[in-house]
C-alpha cells in the first residue's frame, strides 16, 4: 500500500515526471512517479461524489498541485497525467457514462475537466485497466509481454495488457471479464449487472456473501453460525478467519471460489494466451502472506491446469498482484507516459 511504500526524492528520480489519478467511490488517489514508475509523492482525498463531478475534478486539480509540492517540484515539470475511473465510459471522448458508485457523475467529460483543473494533458482509462498497466509496468507483470489482472472485490474488475497496449475495445467495454459467462443455464446465478451466469456472480465478494447465506439456510455445519450469533456479519474476512481456525466448510467454500476463478482464467488463456495471470484486490485471503492465501492461489492454478491447453497450462505464470492500492495511480501515470512518448 502507498502508506508503506518507500518514496524517492526528486534528486533520485529519473525525469520526466507523471501524475496518476485513481478515482474510487470513496477516495481518489493521486500519485507522482518518475520515468521508471517510482513514486515520489502520494495523496488521497475523499471522493465526496454527492458534491458532483465538477467539484471532484476541481479537487483533483488541487491534489495534483499538492503532490508536486510534496515532491518539491513545479507543476510545469510534470509532463502529463493519467486518469482511471470506474463504471461505463466512452474513452475516446473522455466521458464517464454511468458509474454505479459515483451518483451524479453520469455523462460527464471527466478527462477534459480534470485536464482543465490540473493544467496537464490527461490520458483516460478504466480503473481496472490502469491498475493492470501498473502491475505490467512495475509490478508482478514487469517481466511479461502480456498479462491479465483480475481485481477481486465487491465485483470483479479486469485489465488486459498486450505489448504495452491496454485492451479497451472498440466501444470502451473491453476486458470486462468479470462478466464473462461461465454458466448459461436459465437458473444461473444473477450478476449485479442484472444478467445471469457471469463470473462475478460466483466469485466476487458480494456473490460470496450471497452464496454463504444460501448455504447457511440449507443447514450446513460450520463455525460461522457461532460468529453470527455473536453479532458478526458475513464477509470474506470472517470466512477466512474461520477457515484458518480449521472450519472445513469455510475452507472448502474458499477453494470453490478459487475454482470458479480458475474457469474464468482458463477462458482468457484460450482467448489471449498471455505470459501471466495476476490476482489482486481485497479478496485474496492474505495473498502470499498466509497459508490460506497461498492455498487459494494453488487451487486457482490447479483448476487452470485441468482446463487449459497443456502448453499454456505449463508456461503461464499465475500469481498475486504486488502493488496493492498503488497499482491504479501508478498504472494511470504509466499510460500517460506511454501516450506522451508516442
Amino acid at each position: 500500500m502507498a502508506e508503506d511504500r518507500q518514496f524517492i526524492s526528486s534528486q533520485e528520480a529519473q525525469k520526466p515526471f507523471f501524475v496518476g489519478i485513481d478515482v474510487g467511490g470513496t477516495n481518489i488517489k493521486v500519485g507522482l512517479v518518475d520515468d521508471l514508475g517510482r513514486p515520489l509523492a502520494w495523496n488521497s482525498i475523499p471522493t465526496n461524489s454527492t458534491a458532483g463531478a465538477e467539484d471532484g475534478a476541481q479537487r483533483v486539480g488541487e491534489a495534483v498541485r499538492e503532490v508536486a509540492r510534496q515532491a518539491g517540484i513545479e507543476l510545469k515539470q510534470i509532463t502529463a497525467a493519467g486518469l482511471g475511473t470506474p463504471g461505463t465510459m466512452d474513452i475516446p471522448a473522455g466521458m464517464i457514462l454511468e458509474p454505479p458508485n459515483l451518483p451524479g457523475w453520469s455523462n460527464f467529460p471527466i478527462r477534459d475537466r480534470v485536464s482543465h483543473h490540473c493544467g496537464l494533458p490527461v490520458t483516460f482509462g478504466n480503473d481496472a485497466g490502469v491498475a493492470a498497466y501498473g502491475e505490467y509496468w512495475v509490478g508482478s507483470g514487469r517481466n511479461f509481454d502480456s498479462m491479465v489482472l483480475f481485481t477481486l472485490g465487491t465485483g470483479i474488475g479486469c485489465g488486459i495488457i498486450v505489448q504495452d497496449k491496454n485492451i479497451e475495445g472498440e466501444h470502451s467495454h473491453g476486458a470486462e471479464c468479470g462478466h464473462m459467462i461461465i454458466d448459461f443455464n436459465d437458473d444461473a446465478r444473477e450478476c449485479s449487472c442484472g444478467q445471469r451466469g457471469h463470473l462475478e456472480a460466483y466469485a466476487s465478494a458480494l456473490s460470496l456473501v450471497r452464496r454463504l447465506q444460501e448455504s447457511l439456510e440449507r443447514g450446513v455445519a460450520t463455525s460461522i453460525r457461532e460468529r453470527l450469533r455473536q453479532g458478526d456479519k458475513l464477509s470474506p474476512l470472517l470466512l477466512a478467519q474461520e477457515a484458518e481456525k480449521g472450519d472445513d466448510f469455510s475452507r472448502e467454500f474458499i477453494m470453490e471460489t478459487a475454482r470458479y476463478l480458475g474457469v474464468g482464467a482458463a477462458n482468457l488463456m484460450i482467448t489471449i494466451d498471455p505470459n501471466g495471470l495476476v490476482f489482486g484486490g481485497n479478496m485474496t485471503f492474505g495473498g502470499h502472506s498466509t497459508q490460506l492465501g497461498r492455498d487459494f492461489l494453488d487451487e486457482i492454478r490447479a483448476e487452470i491446469k485441468r482446463r487449459a491447453f497443456p502448453v499454456p497450462a505449463k508456461k503461464t505464470v499465475i500469481d498475486f498482484a504486488s502493488l496493492g492500492g498503488d497499482a491504479g495511480y501508478i498504472g494511470a501515470a504509466g499510460l500517460a507516459r506511454l501516450e506522451a512518448k508516442g
